[in-house]
């Protein structure tokens, strides 16, 4: 059983009881004047000795040595008897209903039983009290180690449940911060890797105008814009580090923002209202890589967003239809260059790769869906997150 903490108040009760109850036996035990000389020294003695097997008893008990507690046990029931020879009465008694309740209290259930036996049956066999009043003891002293162990068997139960309520919060505490890494880890990998592959875009245009002998001013509209992505990654990054704490712009403000840029129509289907950090977060992260993938796989292509309220959702629809015959990926939405197809075909083959299953699995982790596929010749994406 384990040792029950005591606060200082208690503690200090306890100290005070045993120095009562010592002096209470002194005074039984020297009073009458019955010891005098050596055998007044004998008897000192003698309770001294009962004094330190006690302590040792308790000491033994509480620290959970049963070996020792038994031997200790045995001791002090032989310790009662030499003190009952030795006209000791009131020094017996106390010990051996003291044992037999610290028995009862702390030892295992049938080892306690059977030194509560042991010392209640030596108090039984050498008391004079009429058998009414020894079964009214026995019973009192058996009721009270019974209802002593049960108290401190729930506190000892109350104690080890607080020590796991403790712990489980601190697992869940820990829980949270990783989980809160890895959703800031997965926001600056996204905002990063559409950056860049924004920027690859642009350069790989750049790049192919160059082989192509393009106007130099067209070919610097195109650095220009690279950089331009570079400085809108790093505001993303911190928009991003903002919305993880609630504080970023509503979405439809931001997709007006997105397909006034890129000239796209938007549509809002159903009653605006606010989202979650997380569920804007995954359509704004949708939008923008959606309508990246359109300009570098359907450059020239017409695109359109719709963004729509349902009861217990949000749905974001990003379409794009064929992208104009001869369209060059280097000159979206302008007149075809030279090497057309292979400029293409490299242009949409630039970037991570990984824009599609970085969608996918941000809507799955949020308990949404996001459909991807070819339509009517073009291309649809469909971001459903709950909200």
């Amino acid at each position: 059983m384990e040792r029950d903490a005591e606060s200082g108040p208690r503690r200090v009760l306890t100290v005070l009881g045993r120095i009562v109850v010592l002096a209470v036996v002194g005074w039984g035990t020297f009073a009458d004047g019955k010891y005098t000389g050596w055998a007044a020294a004998a008897a000192a003695a003698g309770l001294a000795a009962a004094a330190a097997l006690c302590a040792a008893f308790l000491q033994a008990s509480r620290e959970q040595r049963p070996a020792a507690s038994y031997l200790l046990a045995a001791a002090l029931v032989g310790a009662a008897w030499l003190a009952n020879w030795g006209r000791a009465y009131a020094l017996a008694d106390l010990i051996w209903v003291g044992l037999a309740v610290v028995a009862l209290v702390r030892l295992p259930p049938a080892p306690a039983l059977a030194v509560g036996a042991a010392a209640l049956g030596s108090y039984t066999a050498a008391s004079w009290a009429s058998w009414l009043s020894i079964v009214a003891t026995i019973g009192g002293v058996a009721l009270l180690g019974f209802l002593l162990r049960l108290d401190i068997e729930a506190r000892g139960t109350a104690r080890r449940l607080l020590v796991q309520e403790r712990a489980a919060r601190a697992a869940e505490a820990e829980s949270a911060a990783l989980a809160e890494r890895a959703r800031i880890a997965r926001e600056i990998h996204d905002v990063l890797a559409h950056s860049l592959s924004a920027q690859l875009v642009h350069l790989e245009a750049a790049r192919l105008m160059l082989d192509a002998g393009t106007d130099r001013e067209q070919i610097r509209e195109r650095v220009v814009a690279a950089r331009r992505m570079a400085q809108d990654g790093l505001a993303e990054t911190r928009q991003a580090l903002s919305a993880l704490r609630g504080e970023f712009t509503p979405v439809g403000e931001f997709l007006v923002e997105l397909t006034e840029r890129e000239r796209a129509p938007f549509t809002v289907t159903g009653t605006p209202r606010p989202l979650a950090a997380e569920a804007g977060l995954a359509v704004r992260r949708t939008a923008q890589e959606a309508v990246t993938n359109v300009r570098k796989h359907a450059p020239g292509a017409r695109c359109s967003v719709e963004l729509r309220y349902l009861d217990d959702a949000v749905e974001l629809e990003v379409r794009n239809a064929r992208a104009p015959r001869g369209q060059s990926a280097g000159e979206p939405g302008g007149p075809p260059s030279d090497g057309s197809s292979s400029s293409s075909r490299e242009l949409a083959d630039s970037g991570s790769g990984y824009g599609l299953l970085g969608m996918r699995e941000r809507a799955e982790l949020l308990g949404g869906t996001l459909l991807a596929g070819p339509e009517d010749g073009g291309w649809r994406v469909l971001l459903r997150v709950p909200a």
